[in-house]
């Protein structure tokens, strides 16, 4: 957060493509950036110092993708305690307001341990206790997917013995879903699916999940007006059912390493 309101009070960021190290200049004063949205599993950097408030004062609609999965440590050994994060998603809603907040409870994940009984475990176990805590914020919308598996997760697993990952099959995947609909619609939550266009198409026509959208440009205009363009951005999977509009990703993974240590993290390059 100090590198990001030192670039902010620049005027642009300094974007290094990550394939090729190119540097380009992004522009990102109020009047040429629509939205800043915000992608973490701890905001307790943007809350300290009131650095979200000062972003708004300045003129900067935000949007925050907060996501919040369960206690376990097993997958996630390095983010705060769930108590602390629900807490962070209560200042959000507090200061920000809670349309502004995406609860997302991504991945679903499906492993098995090094266990005499070798049974198949997934970490849905706290679903029910944080959509609870969401809806009476006011939280209207959870964004899930099921974790795929990439080169990346399979080198971090090769250091685990006896871990390792299940992808279900789509029928256990659509009874998930359903489930997971039934319950977030107890406190008026909709439910929304990232890159999960088989499993969307599964769904019975009844349903209420619909495709999700990390930037969702028709959202943002909704809560912030102004003029934005709602066409779909071409460099993401939109094949797979991605809704995302046109956006410029300013984050770096080699500026600034993840130290969640993650299990099905897909991106993060840091090897410890």
């Amino acid at each position: 957060m100090p590198w990001f309101m030192d670039q902010i009070k620049s005027g642009f960021f300094e974007v290094v493509n990550p394939y090729n190290r190119q540097t380009r200049k992004v522009p990102a004063t109020p009047a040429e950036v629509h939205t800043i949205v915000f992608w973490s599993k701890n905001f307790q950097p943007l809350l300290r110092k009131n650095r979200g408030k000062k972003l708004q004062k300045a003129g900067y609609h935000l949007l925050f993708n907060f996501t919040i999965n369960s206690e376990s440590q097993r997958l996630e050994p390095h983010v705060p305690p769930l108590d602390v994060r629900l807490d962070q998603l209560k200042q959000l809603c507090d200061q920000f307001g809670s349309r502004a907040v995406n609860w997302r409870f991504d991945p679903i994940c499906f492993f098995k341990t090094r266990s005499p009984d070798g049974i198949l475990q997934d970490n849905l176990n706290d679903l029910d206790c944080i959509a609870e805590k969401a809806a009476k914020l006011g939280i209207k919308r959870c964004v899930t997917s099921f974790m795929d598996v990439y080169p990346k997760i399979e080198k971090r697993l090769a250091a685990l013995p006896g871990f390792s990952f299940f992808d279900p099959p789509l029928k256990i995947k659509r009874q998930i879903i359903l489930k997971i609909e039934k319950i977030l619609a107890c406190g008026n939550i909709k439910l929304k699916l990232c890159c999960e266009k088989d499993v969307l198409d599964a769904l019975p026509d009844n349903t209420s999940v619909t495709q999700s959208a990390c930037i969702p440009g028709d959202l943002l205009v909704e809560l912030f007006g102004g003029n934005l363009a709602l066409k779909k951005d071409t460099g993401q999977r939109i094949q797979k059912g991605c809704g995302c509009s046109v956006s410029v990703d300013v984050g770096s993974y080699h500026l600034h390493p993840c130290y969640h240590n993650c299990l099905f993290c897909y991106a993060n390059p840091t090897p410890k």
